[in-house]
């Protein structure tokens, strides 16, 4: 319902083609950002598009700028490639000030406060995709919920 209603109100004299590209989801969280199959996934969603004289690409899910040079590749520079995340980092910060949420720091000196990750997955995977697509490094808690709160491990 939310994508309908973004593309009544912005895009109603543009002619567009969706795609989810089933599967790259998984190949960016193997850490696979330029192989074979991740390639193969990217084609087959965007070789029928350029047929059709695309000109765009909106990114729709947060793992995907990890393939920007990909997509870049596959399609060559006649076609923009517009990756939402600065958008969507704004929104969080809006809805984050709403609640008195946001972290503030004390003074424009004093460095960012560390950034805590937590996975109700495997830790040590999630911190080595942290590693591997962010190129830093992180610790990881793990999560588990008991009942209906969620507990560090």
């Amino acid at each position: 319902a939310l994508y309908a209603s973004v593309v009544e109100r912005f895009a109603n004299e543009v002619h567009l083609l969706p795609h989810t590209c089933p599967g790259l989801v998984g190949q960016i969280e193997k850490g696979d950002l330029e192989g074979e199959q991740t390639r193969a996934i990217l084609e087959e969603a965007l070789k029928p598009m350029l047929v059709q004289g695309i000109d765009t690409i909106v990114l729709g899910c947060t793992h995907y700028p990890f393939v920007i040079p990909l997509i870049e590749d596959i399609v060559g520079e006649g076609v923009r490639v517009i990756d939402p995340a600065t958008a969507v980092a704004r929104q969080v910060r809006r809805v984050l000030e709403a609640h008195q949420m946001l972290c503030q720091l004390r003074s424009r000196s004093s460095t960012m406060p560390n950034t805590r990750f937590f996975s109700s997955g495997n830790p040590q995977k999630l911190q080595w995709l942290i590693r591997k697509l962010l190129a830093r490094s992180a610790t990881v808690s793990g999560l588990r919920w008991e009942g209906s709160l969620l507990k560090e491990i």
